[in-house]
């Protein structure tokens, strides 16, 4: 299927984009395994992802940009801070657009295109600026979120919580796990969205798209 004819241009107005590559030695990221109180499993990496594959073949994606991995950290500690214990896991930081290209070949047209971002506009992930998120409780396990990572039903959005409560789809407690997830978050300066309890974005989506290089 044919990409917009835009899908491998950053906004006009935006600073040129950077490889992948050069990322490791450009300060103003951070790797994920630098950062206090903060796990990661990249799902992308591995085949634990919608495609049910690895997106990330050999790609170092374990990479935030400072102000996001200090906006993690400090969600990180709100959250050990109120449940001693309890960490954050990152299952997804920075995918490259390289990567949003070719996840976009694949769901254009599907309606898992509803849950990614345009290339022609550009995934907030693909600035270092995003991050999918869960919580581990202190034996190390993964919270029992109601609907897993990357499941793309209507499960898995927060703005239906109060409707899949009534109906009993989603209980009490995966709503509050998902509640304690979204406050640790927003204390970090994320903010969430309504289709996915995991996708945090740190900033004005806006501002990232216009000041920030995107990476390639």
């Amino acid at each position: 299927m044919s990409l917009h004819p835009l899908a491998t241009r950053p906004p006009a107005c935006a600073p040129a984009p950077i490889p992948l590559e050069a990322v490791p030695a450009d300060p103003a990221f951070r790797r994920l395994g630098s950062l206090r109180g903060v796990t990661h499993d990249l799902r992308y990496a591995g085949s634990d992802n919608f495609a049910g594959r690895r997106l990330y073949l050999g790609l170092d994606c374990a990479w935030l940009r400072d102000e996001a991995a200090a906006g993690l950290e400090t969600a990180g500690a709100w959250l050990a801070a109120r449940r001693p214990g309890w960490r954050l896991r990152v299952l997804d930081a920075l995918r490259p657009q390289r990567v949003q290209l070719a996840i976009w070949r694949e769901v254009a047209g599907t309606p898992a295109e509803a849950y990614f971002a345009d290339p022609a506009r550009g995934s907030i992930h693909s600035f270092g600026m995003a991050v999918d998120v869960t919580l581990l409780d202190p034996q190390g396990r993964e919270a029992d979120m109601g609907s897993g990572f990357d499941e793309m039903t209507p499960l898995s959005h927060p703005a239906l919580h109060a409707e899949h409560l009534a109906s009993g789809r989603l209980t009490a407690a995966q709503v509050a796990e998902r509640r304690w997830l979204h406050d640790a978050m927003a204390a970090g300066g994320f903010h969430g969205i309504p289709t996915e309890w995991w996708h945090f974005d740190h900033g004005d989506r806006d501002r990232v798209r216009r000041e920030l290089p995107r990476v390639d």
